[in-house]
């Protein structure tokens, strides 16, 4: 019996160490280095943008995430030509989605913001564009 006991207080002490390394190292807003060959990209939703819909962004046609109030888009792409698409869920018969073509520079970041326009989603840039990053 002790043998037993033994080996399960070796292995709540295993998982109490991976535990606290899993939350030391995934803290929000912990600095980490850009991937290296990649861009900045921030996209956020405009003030106005409608508090009961979400901001559905994806990249090269994939979905990379679905914002709501007060949440935005922040990460790094690869190095080259990337397409960019904001829409809106849920589906609004009519509006058409923003689309953006970029290329991304390393070290470079790229800002827009999607708002509406004529009933329309669009992806307007930010000014300040392709700020190196240090």
């Amino acid at each position: 019996m002790k043998k037993y006991a033994s080996i399960i207080h070796i292995l709540s002490l295993a998982c109490a160490c991976l535990i606290s390394v899993g939350c030391a190292t995934n803290q929000p807003g912990a600095a980490t280095a850009p991937p290296p060959n990649s861009g900045h990209l921030i996209v956020t939703r405009v003030a106005n943008f409608g508090s009961d819909l979400s901001l559905v962004l994806s990249i090269d046609g994939k979905d990379v995430g679905s914002f709501t109030e007060g949440r935005n888009y922040d990460g790094y792409l690869p190095a080259g030509q990337h397409v960019i698409t904001a829409r809106v869920d849920p589906f609004q018969a009519g509006k058409r989605p923003g689309r953006k073509t970029i290329t991304v520079q390393a070290g470079q970041t790229y800002s827009y913001t999607a708002a509406w326009s004529g009933g329309n989603l669009v992806l307007v840039r930010n000014q300040g564009q392709s700020v190196p990053v240090y």
